[in-house]
């Protein structure tokens, strides 16, 4: 979608943000009360559009994608102790 489509109520970088290792997601205060979020995932697919769940605000999350975490490798073989 183009930003025309989008009503953006404000940037916001990543480092202002709260990040939930167990939940993999990206938080930030929304005028409303409720929170911002964007899962890590999202922003690794180069979604940047967090959405609050309470109100139809929405931020563009400005981030570089070298700098976000790694997700975990759902490949990755996991050691079994015999």
């Amino acid at each position: 979608m183009s930003d025309e489509e989008y009503s953006i109520y404000d940037e916001v970088e990543i480092e202002d943000m709260t990040y939930d290792p167990a939940l993999q997601t990206y938080s930030y205060p929304c005028p409303c009360g409720d929170k911002f979020e964007i899962a890590l995932a999202d922003l690794q697919d180069g979604q940047d559009i967090a959405v609050c769940p309470s109100c139809s605000l929405m931020v563009r999350v400005i981030f570089e994608l070298d700098n976000l975490p790694k997700a975990p490798d759902a490949a990755a073989p996991i050691a079994v102790s015999a």
